[in-house]
């Protein structure tokens, strides 16, 4: 019954002016980074996955998924293989899966301990096992793996994984004056329960998939075009879809991106022109920024990517932090006890490790529990009614409480 309204709920929500019904209340259930695996032979995770979604199936309060992105780690192989068997596991869902590319998937298949491969003498050297096959999908070139993760996880644009059923989508509604946009038929937004949801695909964990591809000394022109291009489409389709809660009435918006958008990912050192391991989101943010302020009612985002759970304001100083102090454990008060120093060179406050001068008191970011057990997901409650304030347990028409099933 969930999926018939969420069906309803989606096909009803247009443009111009006209709101979809609004449900009294619904839940929305939030997973990313899952299934990992330690290492290319390492797939307990991935065997473990269907129970899992058989968890989040017999939730009966669930309505649809969101994925963050990163369907396998770091350290895993990019193939066609895993990604289709992710896409038969997601068959089985029993409602809509609304999912947005992680760089494990894509941006980092380049990368030797992804099966990619190196710069060595001049030249790039592919990995290939004993039989000389290319260890990853085309050698790991990042924009394949994204038109790969395309054509099996959005085959067709404006349907959802899973249960389909529709949501916008930039493919379709893209300005004219960029036709490029049409590419990104990832980034899609829908409504239910007068909240606005949105996707951007922002790749966490190479800032903005800056991380040269194979080691080059330079990046190369594709990989230069790769970044512009799709960091245009994102800025504008996070503008359309503001625009879009305005014109719908919406009560909220939520933000989907697999970037942790403020961990500096253990790399404190600033390169040669003196920006850190995530500079190249400060865009992102300033947008976001601008968005939710003069949108000016409860903004949330959703990240993975850094996979601790934390939800805390990073767009104004001294925010309500709260964390989980080792995997699965109960959310605590972030402190320099219990932030891990690989995320901010000891700083507790995320808005430290961007500190561009934001001021949003009506927004929160929640980054979900992912790669290590136990597998968990986020249940996010959405009532109409509510109005709470902002905290590390509710905000506005949201709260939330994480979950493990297994």
């Amino acid at each position: 019954m969930a999926a018939l309204l969420l069906t309803s709920a989606l096909a009803a929500c247009g443009g111009g002016s006209t709101a979809e019904p609004v449900e009294p209340k619904a839940v929305v259930v939030v997973v990313g980074d899952v299934p990992y695996g330690t290492g290319p032979t390492d797939d307990a995770q991935l065997k473990a996955h269907p129970a899992f979604i058989a968890a989040l199936n017999a939730d009966a309060d669930a309505s649809v998924v969101l994925h963050v992105g990163d369907i396998h780690s770091g350290k895993e192989y990019c193939t066609e293989a895993y990604d289709r068997t992710i896409a038969a596991q997601w068959s089985t869902f029993k409602f809509p899966v609304v999912y947005t590319p992680g760089d494990n998937e894509w941006a980092d298949c380049h990368k030797v301990k992804q099966g990619g491969g190196s710069y060595t003498a001049g030249a790039i050297s592919l990995l290939k096992d004993a039989a000389g096959n290319l260890l990853s999908y085309v050698g790991g070139d990042p924009i394949a793996n994204l038109q790969l993760v395309r054509s099996i996880f959005f085959p067709t644009p404006g349907k959802t994984a899973g249960v389909a059923v529709d949501v916008h989508t930039q493919a379709k509604e893209f300005d004219a004056a960029y036709p490029a946009d049409a590419a990104y038929v990832e980034n899609v937004w829908w409504m239910k329960s007068k909240v606005l949801f949105l996707t951007l695909n922002v790749p966490g964990g190479s800032n903005n998939d800056n991380d040269v591809w194979y080691g080059a000394p330079t990046a190369s022109a594709a990989q230069a075009q790769e970044i512009a291009t799709r960091s245009a489409a994102n800025k504008r389709w996070l503008d359309a879809a503001f625009k879009a809660a305005a014109a719908n009435g919406a009560i909220g918006v939520v933000i989907q991106l697999q970037a942790d958008l403020w961990d500096l990912d253990g790399v404190f050192t600033a390169n040669a022109a003196g920006q850190n391991h995530i500079h190249e989101y400060k865009q992102f943010i300033d947008k976001i920024a601008t968005n939710a302020a003069g949108f000016g009612k409860p903004v949330l985002l959703f990240n993975g990517d850094s996979h601790v759970f934390r939800t805390d304001n990073p767009l104004q100083p001294g925010s309500a932090c709260a964390i989980e102090p080792s995997s699965g454990a109960a959310a605590v008060a972030c402190s320099a006890a219990t932030v891990p120093v690989a995320f901010g060179n000891g700083k507790v406050d995320a808005y430290e490790n961007q500190p561009h001068g934001y001021s949003v008191p009506n927004f929160r970011r929640i980054t979900v529990h992912g790669s290590t057990t136990p597998l968990e997901y986020l249940k996010l409650t959405i009532d109409p009614a509510a109005n709470a304030e902002n905290g590390t347990e509710a905000f506005g028409p949201f709260s939330w409480k994480r979950v493990k099933p297994l």
